[in-house]
């Protein structure tokens, strides 16, 4: 006998929430192994996940947040437009397609069982979908690196891809995607490493759509279907306890990027159900800080995420009981003409604005301190090769914890490149790593400290930055004290330190052998009054 009726129900699925995220783990894996580029194999800048066959979120591996919470709409849109049969791959990086930014490049693989695989109507069934999406260190733009920090139209920061096949029926496509790659006003500097690591996320996608398959065919698709949608509702039900228990009201928050630019965010609670109101947040930004919808979703289910005390995989169900208003023509929302050159840059939206969303929505539930807010984004190259690395700083405090120092947070996930790889690959030296000793808030529970990050170059190329938190560190709560803001500076070869150039949060310049780069990240926020006893 069971007294909770549920139990055996219960079990079953927590064994299915463990098949499906082994197959997200294992495309994670995969994608890792055959990839060529540094961004992917090393700094694990990517993303793997299992969706439903309605194109919706189920599972994810523990990858990039700001990737994950995106990719059921980018699902959903490619298939409205593409007729996705079996042996097809498709490919996209567009923000009106559910993409977050052009190097974020989406591979799409509907996942079929055949028909002598089935045992109920004989015909051939769609289970879902697998997904992947990597960063592309290098997709074209007016900069190496693809994330010029002057921006000012879609087209100015890359290649551009719409949703198309890569494979058709199981034929690749790879000349047609060489073509796109090399074409354009802003071609890619790294076509041989764009298309290896298309070719790992296929080969991914590939893993993961024959685990699928095997578990369709050993429990049935039906069951896979059920559970799938099972655990979708476990994760509504999960979030509206949460919601309760976190009380019924009006929780509001404003924040500033560092031009001024409003994020105003509304949540009213009520009866384990919540609206999220961006209303009164900026028009679309006239640089690259626009964040497409799917970035702002993505944000929004990683802060849900946070109020649950169970260990449930981030999936779309937890948007259930949420009504998302992002108004249109704010840089939350901005719309895309279909000509790239008056479509808006998005660039920064992805990296930056995300970060601060998420800030924006924590301050609001009042549940933890600011985050360094910032991925301090650091991209240099030329002609023929572009490197991009995001660099960690200070978490927020809370009540009863201190926050974490140096490390990545909130929607990025990724490693840093090792020194050895990155002095072997590119012609620069790393020159100090280091905790920013005092940056973090001063309060009860002190923020997490910052980092310096020390670059000398040993050739000429292209420098840019784009960050935030460099007017205004990140907030304290309770009476605790601000971290301190990011700074960077550049010092020209042979010149003394005090005649260092001080450079803007989003900024470039062009350097030559010898000058060395002094970045420092901010620190997180503190929580509750300092003890000055």
């Amino acid at each position: 006998m069971h007294p909770e009726g549920s139990r055996p129900e219960a079990v079953e699925l927590a064994l299915f929430t463990h098949r499906f995220e082994a197959i997200a783990r294992e495309m994670g894996e995969m994608l890792q192994r055959t990839a060529l580029s540094t961004n992917v194999k090393e700094r694990l800048d990517f993303s793997c996940a299992l969706l439903d066959a309605d194109g919706r979120l189920v599972v994810n591996a523990p990858h990039i947040p700001v990737h994950l919470g995106a990719l059921g709409l980018c699902v959903r849109k490619v298939a409205a437009v593409l007729d996705l049969g079996p042996g097809d791959v498709a490919v996209t990086n567009h923000p009106a397609f559910g993409g977050s930014h052009l190097p974020d490049v989406t591979v799409i693989t509907p996942v079929f069982l055949e028909k002598d695989a089935l045992s109920e109507e004989g015909v051939t069934q769609l289970l879902g979908y697998v997904a992947s999406r990597a960063h592309h260190a290098e997709i074209g733009g007016r900069r190496p690196g693809s994330m010029p920090p002057d921006a000012r139209t879609l087209a100015e920061e890359g290649v551009v891809l719409e949703p198309s096949l890569l494979l058709a029926a199981g034929e690749p496509r790879w000349q047609e995607m060489r073509r796109r790659l090399e074409a354009g006003p802003h071609p890619s500097r790294s076509v041989a490493e764009n298309l290896a690591d298309l070719a790992a996320a296929v080969a991914a996608n590939r893993r993961g759509a024959e685990a699928l398959r095997r578990l369709a065919r050993s429990h049935g698709a039906a069951k896979v279907a059920e559970q799938m949608a099972a655990l979708q509702a476990l994760a509504a039900q999960s979030l509206s306890e949460a919601l309760v228990a976190h009380g019924d009201g009006r929780y509001q928050a404003r924040e500033l990027l560092d031009d001024g630019t409003p994020i105003a965010v509304t949540l009213g609670l009520a009866g384990g159900r919540g609206t999220v109101d961006f209303t009164g947040t900026g028009s679309t930004h006239p640089g690259n800080l626009n964040a497409p919808p799917a970035v702002a979703t993505s944000a929004v289910l990683y802060v849900l995420r946070l109020l649950l005390d169970r260990p449930l995989p981030l999936n779309e169900g937890m948007l259930d009981p949420i009504e998302l208003i992002l108004p249109e023509g704010s840089f939350l929302n901005p719309k895309f003409p279909e000509d790239p050159t008056a479509a808006p840059a998005v660039v920064g939206g992805n990296v930056e604005t995300s970060q601060r969303v998420v800030d924006t929505l924590i301050k609001a539930l009042g549940l933890a301190a600011g985050s360094q807010g910032t991925m301090n984004n650091l991209l240099f190259g030329n002609a023929g090769f572009g490197y991009y690395e995001t660099v960690c700083g200070g978490v927020g405090a809370g009540p009863g914890f201190d926050g974490a120092s140096a490390v990545h947070s909130h929607m990025t996930n990724t490693r840093i490149t090792d020194p050895e790889i990155l002095e072997h690959r590119y012609p620069v030296r790393l020159d100090r790593f280091a905790i920013r000793r005092g940056s973090g808030g001063a309060g009860r529970w002190r923020g997490g400290e910052g980092v310096v990050r020390e670059l000398t170059f040993l050739e000429p190329v292209s420098l840019s930055l784009l960050t935030q938190h460099r007017q205004a560190g990140p907030y304290g709560i309770e009476g605790g004290y601000p971290g301190t803001p990011g700074r960077q500076r550049l010092v020209r070869a042979g010149a003394p330190l005090e005649d260092a150039e001080e450079l803007a949060g989003i900024d470039g310049r062009e350097v030559e052998a010898g000058d060395r780069l002094i970045l420092e990240t901010p620190g997180g926020g503190g929580w509750g009054e300092p003890n000055h006893e």
